[in-house]
């Protein structure tokens, strides 16, 4: 059951990278202009943003592997139409039903609770959230070699087979096991929500093309936090929220879910900053490498994750969660400064970026057993959305804030040294946040595991 689930994660964190090797040609492929093509990338993120945390709560109200089906089949539904698209509208469609199909991972994540034994639930989330790594590891290698070999849908047609199997292997393979909640949909909450995030990211990821100071970009920022604030409100008012606002206020909760930013932010610098240096020219100060051999220099980090996951989880059995995440945020601050200290060659970024892996792998196992000490058993999937929802919101920030730094300076090398610098910055911050996590038992917050 915890290889279908890994299995399941893996197909979904596909989807994340598949359209980079693409991305520059996209304008071509669907006769669109640039600024518009972006939104290919952009809906997925927003729509796996929002999907996250409705999911889970979904998740504990009806079922987790009822939803996981469900997840999985919009997948299957969003891979099958970017397959047969030929313009943009599809293809940001499609696209954007990939998205609402990604909370199937922390879901999944949720789902160990209720059927792994508790001494090997460490392990079990370590190798799931693994995946997330080595999907999107093994996505830009396996989509630069079919685009430069067949024709591109040939891309989705392959997401749609993985989606296929991955929806009968959950079916006929993970049981189910009866534990929901039960209530009524929030359905007020899901708009608040939606509204929320869909301005908040969109200022976020779009800032730098709108212009950080524009209209658009604050007007889409203001409407963001209102529509949050009023959101919070709300469920905290209601009896069957869709997100528990007291239960995430709680110091164990917070805490993770603050370090989960920090640390989704750490992450993304170096998937941004390396693929570049790798591929700029080399008189413009990068190492001239084409695109399918970079993305085989970096698959060694997902990878790494996979490799760690059966040690992420006997640390978290001997010293707990907590040191867990402290040390895979001292493991990202060494490789940061490596990053600052060492002359970069192709080598040299291959190694410090399976570090980053290294570290990114034990972070990801301790935040949802750190998150699963602190909430009831009812409350794990939307729970663990939330935190992977923190995870990808300090994603996003670290694409847009290095971005913008990267374009700022025209790709030139002190870009990529600040850029490492705001790695250092956010290793730190996850390691003090991760150091003030107190225990449930020191909070009175004892969940059932």
């Amino acid at each position: 059951m915890v290889a279908v689930l890994a299995f399941a994660g893996l197909t979904a964190s596909f989807m994340q990278t598949i359209v980079i090797p693409i991305q520059g040609i996209l304008p071509r492929l669907l006769d669109a202009d640039a600024a518009n093509t972006a939104w290919v990338i952009t809906i997925t993120l927003l729509t796996a943003a929002i999907s996250t945390p409705i999911a889970g709560r979904l998740g504990d109200m009806f079922g987790k592997h009822a939803v996981a089906l469900s997840l999985m089949g919009i997948l299957l539904a969003g891979s099958v139409v970017c397959a047969l698209a030929s313009g943009l509208l599809p293809m940001i469609a499609g696209r954007a039903l990939q998205g609402l199909g990604m909370g199937v991972i922390p879901l999944g994540i949720s789902l160990l609770r209720d059927l792994v034994d508790s001494r090997r639930l460490g392990t079990s989330i370590a190798l799931v959230s693994a995946t997330m790594g080595v999907g999107g590891a093994i996505g830009m290698p396996v989509s630069a070699l079919v685009t430069q070999h067949l024709d591109w849908h040939m891309l989705f047609i392959l997401a749609s087979l993985l989606a296929a199997l991955s929806i009968a292997l959950i079916y006929f393979i993970v049981r189910r096991t009866g534990i929901r909640s039960g209530g009524h949909v929030d359905l007020v909450g899901v708009a608040g929500l939606t509204v929320g995030l869909s301005g908040v990211l969109l200022a976020i990821s779009r800032g730098s093309s709108w212009g950080w100071g524009s209209a658009p970009t604050l007007l889409s920022l203001a409407i963001g936090l209102m529509a949050l604030a009023a959101f919070a409100i709300y469920e905290l008012r209601i009896p069957n929220p869709l997100v528990d606002i007291r239960v995430s206020a709680r110091s164990a909760v917070l805490t993770t879910n603050l370090a989960s930013v920090a640390m989704g932010f750490a992450l993304f610098s170096a998937s941004v900053a390396f693929p570049q240096i790798l591929q700029l020219p080399v008189a413009s100060g990068g190492l001239g490498v084409d695109l399918f051999t970079a993305s085989l220099m970096l698959v060694p980090a997902g990878f790494a994750m996979l490799v760690m996951s059966p040690v992420a989880g006997r640390i978290e059995r001997t010293a707990g969660p907590r040191i867990l995440l402290i040390l895979a945020a001292m493991v990202l601050l060494i490789a940061y400064i490596g990053c600052l200290v060492i002359p970069l060659g192709a080598i040299q970024i291959a190694i410090i970026n399976t570090v980053v892996g290294t570290g990114i792998g034990l972070g990801y196992a301790a935040m949802p057993a750190l998150i699963m000490n602190a909430v009831p058993r009812n409350e794990t999937g939307a729970a663990n959305g939330l935190n992977a929802l923190m995870r990808a919101f300090g994603t996003t920030l670290a694409a847009a804030v290095v971005g913008s730094v990267i374009a700022a300076s025209h790709g030139q090398g002190g870009s990529f040294e600040s850029v490492f610098l705001m790695g250092v910055v956010a290793s730190a911050a996850c390691a003090i946040l991760a150091f003030f996590i107190p225990s449930p038992q020191a909070e009175g917050e004892v969940a059932v595991v």
